[in-house]
């Protein structure tokens, strides 16, 4: 018997089985629909976290109250109130430095007419807009005019113009209710997408001298008004390195501390991207991990059928090898038995895993703007791999059926 007329036989036995045949390949196609679903949605959670984040521009520096790690980069923020006004202005000294823009944030309640929202207030400065890159779609931003005179303005986030108003129009002029008292709404930005933590569309933002003594609330720290975050925008990407080290240089010689005690951090956007990107990958391997067991389970399973074909077709295979099959030949039939079944699974699987991240993306629970992204490392190695358990599973009960005697599986009942 050669290879064809093997494989021949083999498809023959699988279609004559067909309801069997179909309930093996389940176990291969929801293992291999759930790999590919999960890291491709996986893989699209990280695309989006990172345009979300480089979306604020790739040359902006953090800066927060919190214990540094040895050379002043990095850490974890903490809740003591170490940075201040003053801190930000001595910032506009060092080189590359091209904007500042201290703020302090916290949470409010805001009503109009018969809707109202939670969400994030942020205390800001005129130069917020141009420092985080931000867009306007209407009105004007906070100015300098609004800081000094502690103005009750608001500029809403496109999610909340959303919620109060039904968008951005009609938004501007009209006044607004922040944690129960009259603010003029100024301006509305543009919509950057996203949901959830750190949704840049949920948010509003007041002058950084209301908030302090009015809407949040603000302490004092070596005499001066205590800033949650310093916002500092580099001249370039390039530049960032170099005007970090000059960042820590200045805040420590104005708060006295010495490396590896700083009572801040100094954050770019490249540090925070790849932690994410770390936490992303992760994730996505655990996810992977987890589906790639329900391939394992499948594999048991063809393994399981194939010991059943085995024993209900003794006596087929007492005659086979009567008219001069070869032990060999027994073992192909068997061995492409189970290939076949995998592959099928395999591709079957492929197909409606791609089918649940397209509808997962469809979706878009909460506005996200999630996009699953189904790679061809993931499919390729997905199938691939569900072919490889099938004939690895496939193996034992075909050498038990190769090694069958003759004589003996003649005389099988």
């Amino acid at each position: 018997m050669n290879l064809w007329q093997g494989a021949l036989t083999a498809l023959d036995s699988l279609r004559a089985n067909k309801l069997r045949s179909a309930l093996t390949v389940l176990g291969i196609v929801i293992g291999v629909a759930a790999v590919i679903s999960l890291v491709s949605i996986g893989r699209g959670a990280r695309a989006f976290i990172t345009s979300q984040i480089e979306s604020m521009g790739t040359n902006l520096v953090f800066v927060r109250p919190g214990r540094a790690q040895e050379g002043g980069v990095g850490g974890a923020a903490g809740s003591a109130p170490t940075l201040t006004e003053e801190d930000a202005a001595a910032l506009s000294g060092v080189a590359a430095v091209t904007g500042i823009a201290p703020e302090i944030t916290g949470r409010a309640q805001l009503a109009y007419l018969g809707q109202n929202t939670n969400t994030r207030a942020v205390g800001v400065t005129a130069d917020y807009l141009a420092v985080r890159n931000m867009i306007l779609a209407d009105g004007e931003f906070v100015s300098d005019a609004n800081v000094v005179a502690h103005s009750s303005v608001v500029v809403l986030g496109s999610a909340v113009a959303d919620s109060l108003f039904g968008g951005a129009g009609g938004a501007v002029g009209q006044t607004v209710r922040v944690n129960g008292q009259p603010y003029r709404v100024v301006g509305v930005l543009a919509s950057k997408g996203g949901s959830g933590f750190g949704n840049q569309d949920d948010q509003v933002l007041v002058p950084l001298s209301a908030a302090q003594t009015r809407l949040l609330g603000g302490n004092r720290f070596r005499g001066a008004n205590v800033v949650g975050t310093i916002n500092v925008q580099i001249s370039s990407a390039d530049e960032v390195p170099a005007a970090i080290a000059g960042i820590t240089e200045t805040l420590r010689a104005r708060h006295g501390t010495a490396e590896g005690s700083d009572d801040f951090i100094v954050q770019n956007q490249q540090d925070t991207l790849a932690a994410i990107t770390q936490v992303t990958n992760v994730l996505t391997i655990f996810l992977g991990g987890i589906a790639a067991i329900s391939l394992l389970v499948g594999g048991i399973g063809i393994m399981n059928i194939m010991l059943v074909s085995v024993t209900e077709r003794t006596r087929e295979i007492g005659i086979r090898k009567a008219v001069g099959a070869r032990g060999r030949d027994i073992l192909y039939q068997f061995l492409v038995e189970a290939a076949v079944l995998s592959f099928l699974g395999g591709l079957i699987g492929v197909a409606l895993g791609w089918a649940i991240a397209q509808l997962v993306g469809r979706v878009q629970l909460g506005g996200s703007a999630i996009v699953p992204v189904v790679g061809w490392d993931a499919v390729l190695l997905a199938a691939g791999f569900s072919t490889t358990i099938g004939l690895f599973f496939g193996i034992y009960p075909a050498s038990r059926a190769a090694i069958l005697e003759p004589v003996d599986a003649l005389r099988y009942e």
